[in-house]
């Protein structure tokens, strides 16, 4: 018979098996339906740092933006119905972005539940369709076990969010610890059939192009694959916000495919042979509603690589299919001897330097046409802070200045939500920065964008995470604006705003604010941002006309 002291309560088996899985970082906001993990937490508070947070939702983007940088699952806990509720966006957010998270949900007790009792969901019901796997833990004894599955799913195949509600009566029930081991990320690897077939295909092909996306990256595979490239002089671009996985500066990077995709990129995508995917699930964003590369039959040869089997052929019907995950492919694709039909054809030297070529002529500045040019704004910051600074953003037409102009170092140097999900940009940063405190990090928030999460600007100067926030105030909600414009020509409805003092707002929370109307005053009040060493909001007054960096709302209104 087990004596009490061999027992433990399943609050503390949650902490146990978050140690266990070598997490270091949970972000929460606290309720009472999860009490016992709670004080569990205290026990361990030299181990894992407890990040509490002003709303469920910028606790769960902090989370998935620590997936995102890490590879690891991001640990995210909240209390049962408006908790989670609040939570469901970073859950999406990991879902489409195929991110590695852990959501962690109170719940009433098991004597209480199918009553509609106080704030009870059933979340399989809820977050069915925007999780990998939904289930509650109702036996103490199970949860090292339930857990662990947890883990491994969160981690392998194609990554993403787990969601496990924990009943209140079970945290207090006591079960011997099970002592299990830390999770393994399982994935797949081409087979040689695949890989020769691959060189094939590759080797026949006039205009080979690669794209890189998706997630499952690590530094070392980035690297595996531009050495491929580099052997091969085969162009790269990346798919929608995973610009970082190709060091933009490098000759053979193309650009990215996306929103505003540059003219030159899509003719490239379009005319590709083959076209090879390495990575992306290929979604909507990326390919320009599934013109450019269209479905289900592509026009130009395709290979997909990607980690997930069920979204092999979900879409697209490619050439060749690839089952891996991208270290594994990766370091077999630097080994393969170099192409001779391809890394000596004068003309794919061509077709690359053409590539890079448009490239830069697309992320070159244009003479300034407003007071304040946020491109140039841009160019300036990168220069002043690096090219390894860590950039984050959520959704809104401010995004694709940052993602024209801005040139990403390498590897994990972009937190960018490929769901489209506003109000991302500012938890991210704060993520971002609490793992990397001797890093630059950087947040792009439209006017609209930072105040779904601006809140969480408390949580920084709390914790000392000393980012610097840009809000880009057009006064409006400009993406919804722009389709207006387009589709609704001078009826203008339900996209103006009304705006705070952010630069006040910021010394308010206890950070440091600064409100910049014209370019010139840009670096100076950076650097007394820098200076202040607090977390700083620097307000960029923007003409409203500008609505994106290719085009002003006269220019859509004269096309109507």
């Amino acid at each position: 018979m087990l004596s009490s002291e061999t027992l433990k309560t399943g609050g503390q088996l949650v902490v146990d098996a978050l140690l266990t899985h070598g997490v270091r970082t949970v972000y929460c906001v606290p309720g009472e339906s999860y009490l016992p993990v709670l004080d569990a937490l205290y026990e361990a508070r030299d181990r894992i740092q407890l990040i509490v947070c002003r709303q469920e939702g910028g606790a769960a983007n902090m989370a998935e933006a620590f997936g995102k940088l890490t590879g690891e699952p991001g640990i995210c806990m909240v209390t049962r119905g408006p908790g989670a509720s609040n939570a469901a966006i970073g859950l999406h957010t990991a879902y489409q972005d195929s991110t590695p998270m852990i959501l962690l949900i109170g719940q009433v007790g098991s004597d209480f539940v199918e009553r509609e009792a106080f704030q009870e969901v059933d979340y399989r019901r809820m977050f069915g369709q925007s999780a990998k796997w939904v289930a509650q833990i109702d036996r103490a004894d199970r949860v090292e076990e339930m857990m662990s599955h947890a883990f491994h799913l969160a981690t392998s195949g194609r990554p993403g969010p787990v969601v496990l509600a924990l009943p209140e009566d079970m945290l207090i029930a006591q079960a011997a610890p099970a002592n299990l081991s830390r999770y393994q990320r399982i994935a797949a690897s081409p087979s040689a059939a695949q890989l020769n077939q691959f060189q094939e295909l590759v080797a026949t092909g006039k205009r080979p192009l690669a794209m890189l996306g998706g997630s499952g990256w690590t530094a070392r595979a980035c690297s595996d694959i531009l050495s491929w490239a580099e052997k091969n002089g085969i162009p790269l671009c990346t798919s929608f916000r995973c610009q970082d996985l190709v060091p933009n500066q490098h000759p053979l990077y193309v650009g990215h495919a996306g929103i505003g995709i540059a003219s030159g990129l899509a003719e490239m995508i379009r005319q590709a042979d083959p076209l090879i995917a390495i990575g992306p699930r290929l979604g909507e964003m990326t390919t320009g509603g599934y013109s450019l590369i269209r479905a289900p039959k592509p026009d130009q040869r395709l290979i997909h690589i990607h980690a997930g089997a069920e979204e092999l052929g979900r879409v697209y019907q490619a050439d060749l299919m690839i089952n891996s995950g991208m270290p594994e492919f990766a370091q077999l694709l630097a080994t393969l001897p170099a192409l001779p039909a391809v890394s000596g054809n004068a003309s794919l030297q061509t077709w690359a330097q053409h590539g890079r070529s448009q490239f830069e002529a697309d992320t070159q500045l244009s003479p300034a046409s407003a007071s304040l040019d946020l491109a140039a704004v841009i160019t300036a910051l990168e220069s002043k802070l690096g090219d390894q600074t860590i950039v984050t953003n959520g959704a809104g037409n401010y995004t694709g200045w940052v993602h024209r102009f801005w040139r990403y170092g390498g590897f994990r140097t972009q937190l960018a939500p490929t769901s489209g999900a506003m109000g991302y940009g500012v938890p991210a940063a704060i993520a971002a920065k609490l793992e990397y405190p001797d890093r630059n990090v950087v947040c792009f928030a439209g006017d609209g964008c930072f105040l779904m999460t601006g809140q969480e600007f408390a949580t920084a100067v709390q914790y000392g995470a000393n980012v610097l926030i840009f809000v880009v105030n057009n006064g409006m909600y400009g993406t919804i604006r722009m389709h207006q414009e387009r589709e609704y020509p001078m009826r203008v409805w339900g996209t103006d705003l009304v705006n705070p003092d952010f630069a006040a707002l910021a010394r308010a929370y206890g950070g440091h604010g600064e409100t910049v109307k014209q370019t010139a005053e840009f670096l100076p009040a950076l650097d007394r941002a820098i200076a202040s060493q607090k977390p700083s909001i620097i307000e960029l007054v923007v003409d409203p006309h500008q609505i994106t960096s290719r085009t002003t709302i006269q220019k859509l209104r004269a096309r109507n």
